[in-house]
């Protein structure tokens, strides 16, 4: 599965079609209103507010779209429950149960909320519903999926019991929200927190907590006082084509020096991984540009998967005759030039694995000369051999079961 994979979110254009609808309703009916839209993770995106509306509803509007958000569902249902004697949801966590939140729904996904306050509950739903009907705009970002999650907590995790320390390692997602605890049986409890703390505070903030622990340390106080975050060394981002896709946090540790090494270690388990553009098995593959290079600097696999395979090849030198019974060879070339004989006899041929040959050289054939953004697709049971290449040519090649 891929540890990471592409969400829409709402962005400031999208959020300004929201309210302009919304507005445009309230204004219609001479409603007194303020308007808010917040994004998957329930943190605002905007605000307006019409003329007359009382100062009070500002941040009832952002605690009704924040509801709206978070518990993917319109805030109206959760007043309904504490009107039907569901008391108890009062207590849920980051709600607030008053009518007027709408989610943002694209592809079935929440991709944001809006919230509206300041008239009777109907009316501000009415305006939330008009926002909610505008056309709007995304912005794709890159978040970690909890397989991913997994993947670097586990790696971080491994590293600890070799050194034999017992830590507690956080990963959350994009918007700092927690996706995976690793907590062995001998950490401390107090550990749970401050992880997450620290990975949170990574992700929000877009850097290692280490820089607030060090600006706090060097007299700058007032870094006690950043919303959300601890001056604390071992959070760390996970960065994925230049966006933060999440962030890892470790403590317990034997040091905070060891926190904060834990944590690089279990984000560089996950910063090549592919990106995946849906949910789960099946989805597409997604690799950023940066990881592709990086993979190109040595040659290598992309992706194996069941039916196919994905892999950035280098070479610098002629190689052996391959040859494949099973599978079809596509290649396109990036960078570089090279000559490749394919068909022909091989000359002294061995087999070096079920359906796999190797050999010395091609008897016949014919030669095709390959440069930048040339395709050669080479069916299986056909010989095949680089002879001549580039230093370095730099090629894709799918490598399909026939």
């Amino acid at each position: 599965m891929a540890t990471a994979r592409i969400k829409q979110a709402i962005d400031t254009a999208g959020a300004d079609a929201v309210i302009g609808a919304a507005e445009k309703h309230a204004n219609e009916q001479g409603y007194r209103v303020f308007i808010a839209v917040v994004d998957p993770s329930g943190e605002l995106v905007a605000l307006r507010r019409t003329e007359g509306a009382q100062v009070a509803s500002a941040r009832v509007a952002v605690d009704k779209a924040r509801t709206a958000a978070i518990f993917v569902r319109p805030s109206r249902e959760l007043e309904e429950q504490v009107s039907a004697g569901r008391l108890g949801a009062l207590a849920l966590h980051g709600a607030s149960a008053l009518t007027g939140g709408i989610p943002l729904v694209v592809d079935g996904e929440v991709v944001g909320a809006i919230g509206t306050s300041g008239e009777t509950p109907d009316q501000d739903e009415a305006c939330s519903i008009a926002g909610a009907a505008a056309d709007f705009s995304t912005t794709p970002m890159i978040t970690v999926t909890q397989e991913g999650a997994k993947k670097a907590a586990e790696a971080a995790g491994v590293v600890a019991a070799q050194r034999g320390v017992s830590p507690v390692v956080a990963v959350v997602d994009a918007w700092g929200d927690l996706l995976y605890l690793w907590r062995p049986d001998r950490a401390q409890v107090a550990s749970v927190g401050v992880s997450t703390d620290k990975a949170r505070t990574a992700a929000i903030y877009r850097r290692p907590s280490k820089d607030f622990e060090d600006q706090a340390s060097s007299g700058r106080a007032s870094a006690l006082h950043l919303a959300r975050a601890v001056p604390l060394q071992g959070g760390f981002p996970l960065i994925i084509d230049g966006q933060v896709a999440g962030a890892i946090g470790v403590s317990g540790a034997s040091s905070a020096d060891e926190d904060r090494e834990l944590a690089e270690i279990g984000a560089r388990a996950i910063e090549m991984q592919p990106t995946t553009n849906g949910h789960g098995n099946g989805a597409a593959a997604f690799f950023p540009g940066a990881a592709v290079q990086e993979k190109f600097a040595t040659g290598g696999l992309l992706l194996d998967t069941a039916g196919y395979k994905l892999d950035a090849g280098r070479r610098v030198a002629p190689g052996e005759v391959e040859y494949h019974d099973g599978v079809v060879d596509v290649m396109h070339v990036v960078q570089g030039t090279a000559k490749v004989v394919t068909g022909g006899e091989m000359i002294e041929p061995r087999e070096v694995s079920s359906g796999e040959k190797r050999a010395r050289a091609i008897d016949g054939g014919t030669e095709h000369a390959l440069a930048e953004g040339d395709v050669l697709a080479i069916p299986n049971g056909v010989p095949h051999q680089f002879v001549e290449v580039s230093d370095p040519f730099l090629y894709f090649v799918v490598k399909v079961e026939a």
